[in-house]
């Protein structure tokens, strides 16, 4: 690799560092740069000599409000897009998204079902992640009866997993309280982090690190299947259990990311296209390049959504308006190949 290819690479892995540090200072809570520099470096101090941080409002939020929410971001967006590339290798097909095979609806419905029953933060994520993988194995098991093979199969699953779920998230609203339920509902769906705390991180970790640790393991497996079914088969991998583990690993890290930020399009679908513009279709650098740009353009997404005006513009609102024309250039360009 050239030295200035190098180069650029190594920044662009450094970048969600640099942009974590960045967006501490940003917020609609005004605050000098002197003191958050301040507020940070006593943190720091004190962490080390294992002392109490002193208590201000601006340490507050700053690590009590802009930190988990930088934190979120940063998850969100690289869970996302491992899960976009990871599916569009798996189904061989460009235009995959995470929400293939209904997720996104099915986590959209578990937390309509806790905001209509329960309306606290917990149950709202529980119910989101786990009809999110009611979902995924929906669509599994409706691709597995079938007399179809192959991708195509799933992809059709997930497509009337999605419309079912679809649907019953309209129902929801409807039956929703207009002045109560059914604001929040509809901020939910459109995705937001403005109540992350850092106890909402702690149970999607696991969830996240388990998938995405599984994944980086068989990324060498995803450049074979990417090949296609009946190569795979000639080099020894057992396509249909391969498939399974990682449509599985896949779909735990995207219900995870959806039960705390809400439904976030565009991120999983573009985001591959250009690390792979970027380090070209190897898995080995595909999947961490993809994770880190899509961190990346998560935590900028964020930052929008809480600075550009007065009342908070929902996350899923921005990157769609940031997608999509994008990904029109991408497909202008030409670069909208999966190999």
């Amino acid at each position: 690799m050239p030295d200035h290819r190098r180069c650029a690479t190594i920044s662009i892995y450094l970048l969600p560092i640099l942009l974590l540090v960045a967006s501490l200072f940003v917020g609609r809570y005004q605050m000098p740069a002197s003191l958050v520099v301040a507020d940070i470096v006593n943190t720091v101090i004190s962490f080390i000599s294992g002392t109490a941080s002193p208590m201000s409002t601006q340490h507050t939020v700053l690590f009590s409000v802009r930190l988990p929410r930088i934190l979120a971001a940063l998850l969100v967006g690289s869970s996302l897009s491992l899960a976009g590339v990871s599916f569009q290798g798996v189904f061989r097909n460009p235009l995959v998204s995470p929400y293939i095979l209904g997720v996104g609806a099915g986590a959209g419905f578990g937390a309509c079902v806790g905001i209509l029953l329960w309306n606290s933060q917990l149950a709202i994520q529980l119910l989101s992640f786990t009809c999110g993988l009611i979902a995924m194995f929906g669509a599994i098991s409706m691709g597995k009866v079938s007399k179809g093979t192959g991708t195509l199969v799933f992809v059709l699953s997930g497509i009337i997993v999605g419309s079912i779920f679809t649907a019953l998230i309209s129902l929801a609203k409807y039956v929703a309280d207009p002045y109560d339920d059914l604001p929040e509902i509809v901020f939910w769906l459109m995705g937001s982090l403005s109540s992350i705390r850092y106890n909402d991180l702690l149970w999607i970790i696991v969830p996240m690190l388990s998938g995405t640790l599984v994944l980086f393991l068989l990324r060498w497996r995803i450049n074979i299947l990417s090949l296609g079914d009946e190569e795979a088969r000639s080099l020894g991998v057992n396509v249909d259990q391969i498939r399974l583990i990682i449509i599985v690993c896949a779909t735990l890290v995207t219900s995870a990311a959806v039960s705390i930020s809400g439904v976030i399009g565009w991120v999983g679908l573009v985001v591959p296209h250009i690390a792979r513009m970027i380090v070209g279709p190897n898995y080995n650098r595909l999947l961490p390049m993809s994770m880190v740009i899509g961190a990346s353009f998560m935590l900028l997404v964020d930052d929008l959504a809480r600075t550009v005006t007065a009342t908070e513009i929902p996350l899923g609102i921005i990157t769609s308006l940031l997608g999509a024309p994008l990904f029109a250039y991408l497909l202008k360009r030409g670069r909208m190949g999966w190999n």
